[in-house]
């Protein structure tokens, strides 16, 4: 098969996900196990041995809280004695670790540096109470300067992010059960989704329900948020020398563009920035222009995103930020049934993070993955038909780091 290269391409050779509903804690498994299962089956899946490796990247946010382990970039070596002696990082951005880690592993390899590389996003966040992950997740806040009032950091973050929206525009709850709704049942479709099983209540008709669906702050009530969970992701990322020094090789995917756009920590600031803007976020809108301007796409372009949706409203943001809809005006896409499956843009078919499950490192990796398979069509049951071009979004906290991503179908 001849491929087109431009000498700074970036090639998905294959990738692993780990299952996103299994508790690894009360398995006796720790890092160890964890990143040997991950690695090993990403590099089987990718036909590559670890001697073919150049450089290791791995995403993981909250190692040291939840299972007192640091210096995860020493894991993949620590399993896998073909890895050892590589040079091997560890990328921490809150949610967006993995993304950070694919593009520190992008930049290598457009360098020239390395012709291949491995991606990791490992995390292990059933180790404690919820109680505990709640207060461990807080890190990624600005710690001692916001969300001191709250019980549980995150939703009352996200919360507020509704509320600033319907100060501005106008938001009716309901479109918010509606995103997590569809969400439920996408991961359905997905045999690695932490909520396959799951028996979630009908959202429209008993979303407000106290007693199904509790408020946890503010607005955001259980079955808006996501789950957190053990589990991991990883890809083999390779450039166009590898592929030209090695023709027998079969790459998924191709990585077209991307953006990355960094911000303070506070929300309540990025709220003042934005007041007078028509996007509340309007890095996470530049961040996504970034990516189709390297990707020379548009919105029109992509048949999918998998976006991060730690809660309903990150979703929310997601679908007019894209440029889906006017600012403001997400509901739309929601009542038009664009995100859905056969739709416009269908939005999150593995069930993103509130179905899929949201091992916090792994989930930028594990985007990255779906992305590449829906466009290899290797998605199985949530296969969007058709797929020649995803998008991923992935952030992380209050949206301070933000990750996008164009991946498209290899070339015939």
């Amino acid at each position: 098969m001849e491929r087109q290269m431009s000498d700074s391409d970036v090639w998905v050779l294959g990738g692993y996900q780990s299952d996103f509903a299994r508790n690894l804690t009360r398995e006796g498994l720790d890092f160890a196990d964890l990143t040997r299962e991950v690695v090993d089956g990403t590099l089987a899946a990718a036909a590559i041995d670890g001697s073919a490796i150049g450089v290791v990247h791995v995403g993981n946010a909250f190692g040291q809280l939840f299972a007192h382990q640091g210096q995860l970039g020493a894991m993949p070596a620590t399993v896998r004695e073909d890895l050892w002696g590589l040079p091997a990082s560890r990328h921490e951005a809150a949610c967006a670790s993995g993304s950070i880690a694919a593009l520190a592993a992008m930049a290598d390899l457009r360098a020239g540096s390395y012709d291949a590389a491995l991606v990791v996003g490992v995390e292990l966040e059933k180790t404690v109470s919820g109680d505990a992950a709640a207060h461990n997740l807080g890190a990624a806040a600005w710690a001692g300067h916001e969300g001191e009032d709250a019980t549980f950091m995150w939703p009352y973050m996200f919360a507020r992010v509704a509320d600033e929206y319907d100060r501005r525009y106008g938001l009716d709850d309901a479109h918010l059960r509606a995103i997590s709704q569809l969400n439920f049942d996408n991961a359905r479709r997905n045999p690695l989704a932490q909520t396959r099983g799951w028996d979630v209540p009908d959202l429209a008709a008993n979303g407000l329900d106290d007693d199904v669906n509790p408020v946890i702050e503010g607005r955001v009530r259980r079955f808006d948020c996501s789950q957190i969970t053990d589990g991991g992701a990883g890809v083999v990322l390779v450039n166009d020398a590898y592929l030209r020094n090695h023709p027998e090789a079969r790459p998924i995917a191709r990585i077209d563009g991307w953006g990355h756009r960094t911000v303070g920590l506070g929300l309540q600031r990025k709220l003042e920035i934005s007041a007078d803007q028509p996007y509340v976020m309007p890095h996470l809108r530049q961040t996504v222009l970034d990516a189709f301007d390297r990707a020379k796409v548009t919105l029109d372009d992509l048949d999918g995103l998998e976006t991060h949706d730690c809660f309903s409203p990150s979703e929310y943001v997601a679908i007019d930020h894209i440029g889906l809809t006017g600012p403001g005006e997400s509901w739309k896409a929601i009542e038009n049934g664009d995100i859905a499956p056969g739709g416009v843009l269908p939005i999150n078919p593995s069930g993103g993070l509130i179905g899929g499950g949201h091992p916090v490192g792994a989930s930028g990796v594990r985007m990255l993955l779906d992305a590449a398979k829906q466009v290899s069509g290797t998605a199985g049951d949530y296969q969007v038909e058709g797929a020649r071009r995803f998008g991923t979004l992935n952030f992380g906290g209050s949206t301070a780091t933000t990750v996008s991503l164009v991946v498209g179908a290899v070339p015939d």
